[in-house]
């Protein structure tokens, strides 16, 4: 069983500090930290065009080049609706009133992960502990990857940085399929064990995978066979795992970014907030059209220090932390295109597999 590390308690906290700043724009501003309008709107049309093409795709049964097109098109809404709906409700930080926000956390059912396992992987661990050793679930990519140096080192590690293109282009595929009945069978994430589930949270991940395999499987194998089914699935869910895992890994593994660790106390240098800027990373934060796209993931700094606050605020609080982040002498780090980024986090795994 894993002992979780602890962070110090500082005076003056520099999270305290950038918590009243943060509060006092919304209240300056008469806003409230979620989604509101924007958010609905992006989340009808998200969903609109999702069901859009799934219906001419089954019902229309267009000829393979456009089938094709739109099994890629399905594939980059799910990961859109990951990144906009399904993450934002998790967090709470979709609607203000709770139910809402657990119906868009349960999207992640309808395709084909668990809200459940995800928000003990994601908000629970990684959140608290992002980039920490033996905690950090997100660390952990089997034998073929070594995402930090604490990490044993193999000699196939040496092309990692060649091959990790297929393997995020198969994590859809692994997680849909393999790690969420893992987390399921085991009662533990990684190290951490696995919350207790009550019998609406067994239910709804069974539920949840059921439903994933009827529409996405049972529903076409019927209607195009099994081979152009196969076809198809398999371009769709390659899109949405490389696109979903590319996302994620610039935020948190690239050249900048640190891997601390705790102390023989079991108790981390920096305070909280101050670990979090240390561990992650923004990219093309310029960017209107990718920010829209990944839901503001690329403010993946903001979203980490105010997790409850909807992506739709991070480009206006993104100024408050920057200020705050020089007064208190802490870094920052960003990359300013999508490019750069994934050039770093390329460099990264390059130099892990040969230090």
């Amino acid at each position: 069983m894993s002992v979780t590390p602890k962070f110090p308690q500082v005076t003056p906290s520099f999270h305290s500090v950038l918590k009243q700043r943060v509060n006092r724009y919304f209240e300056e501003n008469n806003l409230t930290p979620t989604g509101g309008w924007r958010l609905f709107t992006k989340a009808i049309l998200l969903f609109g065009m999702l069901t859009a093409a799934y219906l001419v795709l089954i019902l229309v049964q267009p000829a393979t080049p456009y089938a094709l097109g739109l099994c890629v098109l399905i594939g980059l809404l799910i990961a859109a609706i990951g990144f906009n709906i399904m993450h934002d409700g998790s967090h709470g930080s979709f609607s203000k009133y709770g139910f809402i926000n657990k119906l868009a956390a349960l999207t992640l059912n309808l395709l084909g992960g668990s809200a459940f396992m995800w928000n003990q992987k994601h908000n629970v661990i990684h959140h608290a502990y992002t980039n920490v050793h033996d905690v950090d679930d997100d660390l952990d990519a089997g034998f073929l990857m070594r995402m930090s140096e604490h990490q044993p080192k193999l000699a196939i590690h040496r092309l990692q940085h060649l091959y990790f293109w297929i393997l995020y282009c198969i994590l859809y595929l692994f997680w849909v399929f393999y790690s969420d009945f893992g987390k399921y069978f085991k009662g533990r994430i990684g190290t951490v064990p696995l919350k207790k589930m009550a019998l609406k949270d067994h239910l709804s991940f069974w539920t949840g995978k059921a439903l994933f395999t009827t529409v996405f499987m049972v529903i076409p194998i019927y209607q195009f066979g099994f081979v152009n089914w196969l076809l198809g699935f398999l371009l769709m869910t390659t899109v949405s795992g490389f696109v979903l895992s590319i996302v994620f890994q610039l935020a948190h593994t690239v050249q900048d970014t640190h891997f601390p660790l705790a102390n023989e106390a079991g108790k981390m240098e920096d305070e909280w907030a101050v670990h979090q800027l240390k561990t992650t990373a923004n990219f093309a934060t310029r960017n209107r059209v990718i920010s829209w796209l990944v839901g503001g993931l690329n403010f993946q700094v903001e979203h980490h220090l105010f997790p409850r606050i909807s992506h739709i605020h991070y480009p206006a609080i993104n100024k408050i932390v920057k200020q705050a982040c020089a007064e208190f002498n802490v870094p920052y780090i960003e990359y300013r295109t999508m490019r750069r980024a994934i050039w770093s986090h390329v460099s990264y795994l390059r130099a892990l597999g040969r230090a």
